[in-house]
């Protein structure tokens, strides 16, 4: 058995940039901050955790509309990327592909329809907002 999933509740750092790949497939990427917090020597320690997200399709369409700070949970699968930088250096990259972003600020529900196939687990989706 196999299992590569991600939930992660946080806020996000910055507005969600847009862009379309070569093929006409819509993709927005996140910056979302999580906090751990833990008790030593009697004080709070805490460290800011960044993630990138990028959600596809109309999953992405739904994303592009949050602002900076908005409260959001989100599920997905890690993604790793390997290039090599100009002088021959190989670097890994992860990104966590969205299957699901629900805002956590109380209201309406609204719908957004499946992520693309080829980058998320797929399947409706449903946020709220």
């Amino acid at each position: 058995m196999n299992l590569n999933r991600v939930e992660l509740i946080g806020f996000l750092g910055s507005e969600p940039e847009t862009t379309y790949t070569p093929s006409g497939k819509f993709i927005a990427t996140l910056s979302l901050a999580t906090k751990t917090s833990w008790i030593k020597d009697d004080e709070r320690q805490e460290r800011t955790e960044w993630h990138r997200i990028q959600a596809w399709a109309k999953l992405a369409e739904y994303a592009a509309g949050f602002k900076k700070g908005a409260h959001v949970r989100i599920e997905g699968e890690l993604r790793s990327r390997e290039y090599q930088t100009d002088n021959a250096t190989k670097v890994r990259t992860y990104v966590i592909v969205a299957s699901s972003i629900m805002n956590l600020r109380p209201g309406q529900r609204i719908s957004a329809s499946e992520s693309d196939p080829e980058h998320a687990s797929g399947g409706p989706e449903e946020a709220v907002c």
